[in-house]
């Protein structure tokens, strides 16, 4: 069960193409890079595709600024997956960390995907990443059924 936020004024939207640099600011306060063309992609990706999935794009409002932002649709893959809903980036501004933004973000995703009869929900998250993976994990999420593999080429 996801619990509830812990502020109670949360204003969520739906994420419009204009908030593209807010996200990227965002992004780069986790990641230590800006990185404004993977998400001029991305936006482009979620906003232009014409293919009928479904997808979630919501926006925390701050108080000057956007205070956060998750992005998911459902997808399905190969290997007998069966279509899901997936989280592919949330993230929160600094000063709203810890405060509920977040979980108030993925508890409306979940409302939406859970209303579309979608019953499963799913991310990836680095295993050193310990602040997204206790979100989650505070969250209700747990160790699915499939284990990501991948290969260094340069290796091979």
């Amino acid at each position: 069960m996801i619990p509830t936020p812990q502020i109670t004024n949360l204003k969520l939207r739906e994420l419009e193409p204009k908030d593209l640099s807010e996200v990227a600011r965002i992004d780069a306060l986790r990641t230590g890079l800006l990185k404004e063309d993977y998400w001029k992609q991305v936006f482009k990706d979620f906003f232009d595709s014409p293919d009928g999935s479904l997808r979630v794009g919501l926006a925390a409002d701050g108080e000057s600024a956007l205070a956060g932002y998750l992005l998911g649709e459902v997808r399905a893959f190969e290997f007998g997956s069966e279509a899901c809903g997936w989280i592919f980036a949330v993230a929160t501004d600094v000063p709203y960390a810890r405060t509920g933004v977040a979980s108030g973000l993925l508890a409306e995703t979940c409302r939406r995907f859970r209303e579309a009869g979608v019953t499963r929900l799913r991310t990836m998250v680095r295993r050193n990443d310990v602040p997204v993976l206790s979100f989650f994990r505070s969250n209700g999420f747990t160790g699915g059924p499939y284990v990501q593999l991948e290969l260094d080429l340069k290796e091979v």
